[in-house]
């Protein structure tokens, strides 16, 4: 009977000590929060992966999820400046980054989370729209607009303990009933600014085509001046020879002579090799013999 209770006795206290072990200890995975709290108080909070004690069934371990998390917002209409409606379509990117404000705003509660950053970044952009035209509106979106309403969005929600790393615009577009007055509006106003572009290549291009068409007139003016100078200088210069050769009676009685031949070779060309010539012409004394004299 003894040895029974015994056995009984060590069974209880292996039990009760299981129980201890499993209430004081407690592990922490990675991109995990434990919140431990006591008597509803927050007393401790462990990030870093691992096995941990606690005070058994004293204290309480919460586990919060420190991953990045992705919240897709409902389309909403928002207004610009100029009181053109829009449908903005946006997306968060959020984590926990306090998680004792964190328990203390929300409760810990995710939904809750993702309900509050959306309100924020819902304000965030409206508010950042407000303050544009449709047009400026449109020409910004991209990271510019991001970062504004990312920044803005992340200090509202610093008291909540979540950081917002990203609040990302998917679209940004027009309600049905107006979106075909606002496309036709820019198609003209990207046709103006076409023929402006053109106009301004043609009249650049004719500026272009004229001081060609004047360098090129000038150039041929001055081309011919120079060749007419040294056509000039050639004759000049053919005149000197020409009179250096035959500078004396002999050398001008040759020059005679063979130009005598030439028109003579010329007028016997062709099937008539007649020729009717004065007893005193030069080719008369040249066929007589009498022309070198």
């Amino acid at each position: 009977m003894k040895k029974k209770i015994a056995g009984a006795a060590v069974g209880f206290i292996a039990i009760a000590l299981i129980i201890f072990l499993i209430n004081s200890l407690y592990t922490v995975r990675q991109n995990t929060y434990a919140v431990v709290s006591q008597f509803g108080k927050i007393v401790d909070v462990k990030d870093s992966p691992g096995i941990y004690i606690k005070n058994p069934f004293v204290q309480n371990v919460r586990m919060i999820d420190g991953m990045t998390q992705i919240y897709d917002i409902a389309p909403s209409d928002v207004m610009t400046s100029d009181k053109k409606s829009m449908i903005a379509d946006l997306y968060i990117l959020w984590r926990v980054e306090d998680p004792k404000k964190f328990v203390k705003t929300l409760s810990a509660n995710k939904n809750n989370a993702k309900d509050r950053a959306g309100v924020s970044v819902y304000n965030a952009a409206k508010s950042a729209i407000s303050s544009m035209t449709q047009d400026e509106l449109i020409a910004a979106r991209g990271e510019k607009l991001t970062a504004t309403i990312t920044e803005e969005a992340d200090k509202d929600m610093e008291e909540y303990g979540i950081k917002i790393l990203q609040a990302q615009i998917k679209s940004l577009d027009l309600p049905d009933d107006n979106k075909e007055a606002v496309y036709n509006r820019m198609i003209s106003e990207r046709n103006n600014i076409a023929a402006a572009y053109k106009a301004e290549g043609e009249s650049k291009a004719q500026q272009i085509k004229n001081d060609t068409n004047k360098q090129v007139t000038v150039k041929q003016a001055d081309a011919r001046k120079q060749a007419a100078k040294l056509e000039a200088e050639g004759e000049a210069e053919y005149m000197k020879i020409m009179k250096d050769a035959y500078n004396d009676p002999e050398k001008a009685k040759f020059f005679n002579f063979t130009r005598s031949l030439d028109a003579l070779k010329v007028s016997l060309k062709g099937n008539n090799k007649t020729i009717m010539l004065d007893k005193n012409s030069e080719l008369a004394k040249l066929i007589y013999g009498s022309g070198l004299e």
